[in-house]
């Protein structure tokens, strides 16, 4: 779809779509740049109010993994008015304003359409300077694979809608997708790192594969240090597998050791909702970028794997490193 993006030549675009990094970054001096993106999806939880911080989290990280500061936030909102009350959109959107206060960044307003099925997300944009941002493209060989949030939330989604656990088994997922990246874009830029991006719907084999081809780069993953939620290898075994996680490892090229099961191949691929920052970090700031994470309590700060020099994008998926 993003080859139907039309190029542009403006000087002052320092990131378009052709980088598939998670905003758009536009110069507006030496030392200021506006970043800009959005994002939106239908209910991934019962409850509105999470909803709607759900999905303004989601929308936030996108600045965070350019390593940016928000300046504020738009609503977009699809709603069945005939079918469901507007009482009910304001849960939507008082869990998102309390998303978006945390992350000190006002919402001015927004738009509304009539639609048969409710959707919510926001666009946000925020500031950065142009020689410190975060990039899908700087990631290089020798560098580690460092992961703040663990995988698992797709599935887990998946298991609520199909009454197969209740919202109480979901509280640990609840919990990640609503914690902001902003922790873990600190812990990053403190720690000198200039690779990074979100892990949302295309999984981490999808995200990672994008940060690869872009940086001339292959990598090699490890599952023993993977950070998977709990329940989240139970369901997945049980059948419990969103339609774009699927899509997702049919689209990967990723080679795995002979033995590695199924199970743990969907969860690489499992489509996430306001996942963690996935950063390539120089292994003499390792240790420095793990301190940081620490201190941030960021939901995970796991070792995943190692940048190597090999065809742009592949992966290889072994068990141990």
């Amino acid at each position: 779809m993003l080859r139907h993006v039309p190029q542009v030549s403006d000087p002052n675009v320092l990131v378009d779509a052709s980088t598939r990094d998670d905003a758009a970054v536009y110069r507006l001096s030496p030392d200021r740049a506006l970043v800009a993106t959005t994002d939106f999806f239908t209910p991934i939880v019962d409850d509105a109010a999470t909803w709607g911080a759900i999905a303004a989290a989601n929308a936030l990280s996108d600045l965070y993994a350019m390593g940016a500061t928000p300046l504020f936030g738009l609503n977009l909102v699809g709603w069945p008015r005939e079918t469901l009350p507007l009482d009910l959109l304001g849960e939507v959107l008082g869990g998102a304003a309390r998303i978006c206060a945390r992350a000190h960044c006002p919402v001015l307003g927004g738009h509304t359409i009539d639609d048969p099925e409710p959707k919510f997300g926001m666009a946000v944009i925020g500031e950065v300077h142009p020689e410190r941002m975060l990039l899908n493209s700087a990631a290089r060989s020798g560098d580690l694979l460092v992961l703040t949030k663990p995988l698992g939330t797709g599935i887990l989604a998946t298991a609520l809608k199909r009454d197969a656990i209740g919202e109480a088994d979901l509280a640990a997922a609840v919990t990640s997708m609503t914690t902001l990246n902003d922790g873990a874009m600190r812990a990053a830029l403190a720690a000198g790192v200039r690779a990074a991006t979100d892990v949302t719907g295309f999984g981490l084999l999808g995200h990672l594969g994008q940060m690869l081809s872009v940086s001339g780069v292959a990598a090699t993953l490890y599952l023993s240090g993977m950070p998977i939620l709990d329940r989240a290898r139970e369901l997945a075994a049980a059948g419990f597998v969103p339609g774009g996680t699927t899509r997702n490892l049919a689209a990967s090229t990723a080679e795995w050791e002979p033995d590695i099961a199924l199970t743990d191949r969907l969860l690489l691929a499992d489509a996430q909702t306001s996942g963690g920052l996935l950063l390539a970090v120089p292994p003499t700031a390792l240790s420095t970028l793990l301190a940081a994470l620490t201190a941030e309590a960021t939901p995970a700060a796991a070792v995943i794997g190692r940048c190597l020099d090999g065809p742009p994008g592949a992966i290889g998926v072994r068990r141990a490193p």
